[in-house]
């Protein structure tokens, strides 16, 4: 049985407000990845599923405490094009009140004026709370098509760049809801270079590193895009070994994602892997970390090398392979040692894994 990372449920109800015809189209693309035990049940509402939603709270006192002659304050003046009904309209309206209205009473001119907003501003501040703005308001699949449209995702993945972490930051946040819906991912998946970059330049358990991470779990829930990561299995399973519990349950989000497709198998067998990775089998190390990685032997193993190909894997003694599912592997003695735990859910992958 093969597992997919699991979906936690977002804040206040962002996901329930998909609509049937978005939750049936997901369900036909999931249908045809061969979705597993864990995305059956999400889609059948069971609970366990989970989308990497970010909802983020702005600064409230950078948006109503407007200084005389800044952006925002002057911003009422932009003419900006929104899509009605009717065609093409011309309207104004205060920075300050839109960045101020609650992200599902946005309409599609408060959007095309922030996006006017965000390539404008010299203020990093301003900058900041619009791409909160827009993030909080990507929760939403009316907006996440409206954005699309108005060709905000360049917009926003333009500030992948931007010197300041705390930027780059939110441009992830924001990206990572636009990419819960599927033709938005078909947009953001020339961008997954530079997210893996960002990964690998980052500081280890950074609030960068933990951003660009829920993006690409995100872009890997299908496998329409995972072959674009195939290139950094090293790097995820590094990172593994090295970083908080936070982030190693991110890590394995994407890890999990990875190994449900079997046209990567090969790839992530041959990567190199920290032979530390092994003491993380542990009965001390944290529950939900573990029990993601079972779930990961748990695809690997659905894996059969030939003679040949394991021979061949067996020489390269710092891959995955040799380090977690070859017969010499630690591994192999780590894993009824679990059978104790006292978690239920871990001794049950165990219990499987022994079959």
């Amino acid at each position: 049985m093969k597992h997919y990372a699991d979906f936690s449920m977002g804040d206040d109800g962002f996901v329930p407000r998909l609509s049937n015809v978005h939750m049936k189209a997901l369900l036909g693309i999931l249908a045809g990845a061969g979705a597993s035990y864990g995305l059956y049940k999400l889609l059948r509402g069971g609970g366990g599923g989970e989308a990497e939603i970010n909802k983020t709270k702005p600064r409230r006192s950078n948006v109503m405490d407007v200084q005389p002659g800044s952006l925002v304050a002057r911003v009422s003046g932009f003419n900006v094009v929104s899509k009605t009904d009717g065609g093409n309209l011309t309207t104004e309206a205060p920075a300050s009140e839109i960045l101020c209205k609650s992200p599902d009473s946005l309409e599609p001119r408060h959007l095309s004026m922030l996006l006017s907003l965000l390539q404008s501003s010299p203020n990093q501040a301003e900058r900041r709370e619009v791409l909160i703005t827009l993030g909080n308001a990507a929760a939403f699949t009316v907006n996440q098509d409206l954005l699309r449209e108005f060709g905000g995702l360049h917009i926003i993945a333009g500030f992948l760049s931007d010197p300041s972490p705390d930027i780059r930051v939110q441009t992830l946040n924001a990206l990572n809801n636009l990419g819960m819906n599927i033709r938005n991912q078909d947009q953001l998946k020339i961008y997954v270079p530079s997210v893996v970059q960002l990964i690998e330049m980052s500081p280890v358990n950074s609030d960068l590193q933990l951003a660009a991470l829920r993006l690409l779990t995100n872009l890997t829930v299908t496998d329409n895009h995972q072959h674009l990561m195939k290139n950094s299995i090293t790097l995820l399973l590094s990172l593994l070994v090295v970083s908080n519990e936070v982030l190693q349950i991110q890590v394995l989000k994407v890890l999990v994602n990875l190994s449900s497709n079997p046209d990567l198998m090969d790839d992530i067998v041959q990567a190199q892997a920290p032979a530390s990775l092994v003491l993380l089998f542990d009965g001390s190390t944290k529950k939900d970390v573990l029990l993601r990685l079972l779930f990961f032997v748990g695809n690997l193993r659905a894996w059969r090398p030939s003679a040949q190909v394991a021979e061949a894997l067996r020489r390269q003694q710092d891959s995955l392979y040799c380090v977690l599912l070859d017969s010499s592997s630690q591994f192999h003695s780590k894993l009824p040692q679990l059978l104790s735990h006292p978690d239920e859910n871990i001794k049950a992958q165990v219990a499987r894994l022994l079959t």
